[in-house]
């Protein structure tokens, strides 16, 4: 007989376990097929227009890109009241025997720069400390001081070679060391630019508007020696400026005595416009246009009142670096054209970041007209913001 086995029980507790769990089980499913707006058994019911909760896919992004700082000078010069601001893109040519009428353009009218030309020496032989003291934003103090027949300060400091007499008889290196001697000289006399060195091309004779002023009329040798001499001023502290821009030096006459024609542009790109090529290659600089008009670019005016001149420097040769004009108030190629505070006017608004004239006076005028200008709309404030910008950090004022 085949032993039975006990009968096993069944706990009433477990199909009571079991519905507990489905009930959990179903409950759960329910809140998740619910939409955010549904309200759950002990979960408060959402507000009105309140956003739903969180899921990780909409968590706030991790992107660590940051938006950069904003540019110190765009901040200083939006801070200047406008006329400041319109002062700054100008350098003003003060009397060269003494401080007097420096400090006024500083102090009071705080124009962005001076110029000192003529032969008087007495500003040049210590009279700019009480002008760098007197400027609330540090002023351009600036001079031309080439070599040859253009110098300033051959009376104190000894005199230099024109430019084509240091190519022919000098090397690079030591025009560099030339250059940089010289800077040394003008910056301990508070000079702070050098209207030099000239990059035009030119085989005119030597007492030409050009002529010895040039390299040479080989655009590689000009370009080679006129970096070299840029790179001296630099490491003395000053600021070189590169001129005369699109090209002077092939031109049909004097811009101080008429209007001149240089050849077409096309032409233009394999003599005066090669040594701007590969601008960067001469450092921190500025650079002057000429009153030169070129045919295929200018269209019958003089580069500095042409925004095409401008435009071809900033896009075709890529300078980004602030750019002056040359003398607006004293050479026969604008002054025949148009008054002083309209050709202040016309070559800003061209694209110009500091408008130069030698003559002095009419500061008061010129600032007067530029300000109604703005207020018409014919100097666009964003122009003005620029240039100042421009000229603000090439005097390290930010």
């Amino acid at each position: 007989m085949r032993d039975e086995q006990p009968v096993k029980r069944r706990d009433p507790r477990a199909g009571t376990r079991v519905l507990l769990t489905f009930a959990a089980v179903g409950a759960l499913l329910a809140a998740l097929l619910m939409g955010p707006d549904r309200t759950v058994p002990g979960r408060p019911a959402a507000a009105p227009g309140a956003s739903p909760p969180s899921s990780p896919s909409s968590q706030p992004s991790t992107d660590t890109t940051t938006t950069p700082p904003p540019d110190p000078c765009a901040v200083k010069a939006a801070a200047l009241p406008l006329r400041e601001r319109l002062a700054q893109t100008l350098m003003v040519g003060v009397n060269p025997s003494g401080p007097e009428e420096a400090l006024g353009l500083v102090r009071d009218e705080r124009v962005g720069g001076i110029f000192i030309g003529g032969d008087h020496t007495g500003l040049l032989a210590g009279g700019l400390d009480a002008v760098h003291g007197a400027a609330p934003v540090p002023p351009v103090v600036a001079v031309d001081d080439e070599g040859g027949r253009v110098q300033r300060v051959d009376q104190l400091d000894g005199s230099i070679p024109s430019a084509r007499r240091m190519a022919e008889t000098m090397s690079p290196a030591e025009v560099r060391v030339l250059a940089a001697r010289r800077g040394a000289a003008l910056r301990a006399r508070g000079v702070t630019m050098d209207l030099a060195p000239v990059l035009d091309t030119s085989a005119q004779p030597d007492d030409a508007v050009i002529g010895d002023r040039s390299f040479s009329a080989d655009p590689a040798v000009a370009r080679e020696y006129a970096q070299a001499f840029a790179e001296g001023l630099r490491e003395s502290g000053v600021t070189p400026v590169l001129k005369h821009f699109p090209g002077h030096g092939n031109t049909s006459g004097d811009s101080h005595r008429g209007a001149v024609t240089s050849p077409p542009l096309d032409e233009l790109r394999g003599t005066d416009l090669a040594p701007y090529r590969d601008i960067g290659r001469y450092g921190p600089a500025a650079v002057m246009v000429g009153h030169i008009d070129v045919p295929g670019l200018t269209g019958g005016r003089p580069a500095t009142l042409s925004s095409e001149a401008y435009a071809l420097l900033r896009g075709e040769f890529g300078f980004a670096g602030p750019v002056m004009t040359d003398d607006l108030g004293a050479m026969r190629a604008v002054t025949d054209l148009v008054d002083l505070p309209e050709a202040v006017r016309l070559a800003l608004a061209s694209g110009a970041d500091l408008a130069l004239w030698s003559s002095g006076g009419r500061t008061g005028e010129v600032l007067d007209h530029l300000e109604a200008a703005v207020a018409s709309g014919s100097l666009p404030a964003t122009r003005v913001d620029e240039a100042a910008r421009r000229v603000l950090a090439m005097k390290g004022a930010c």
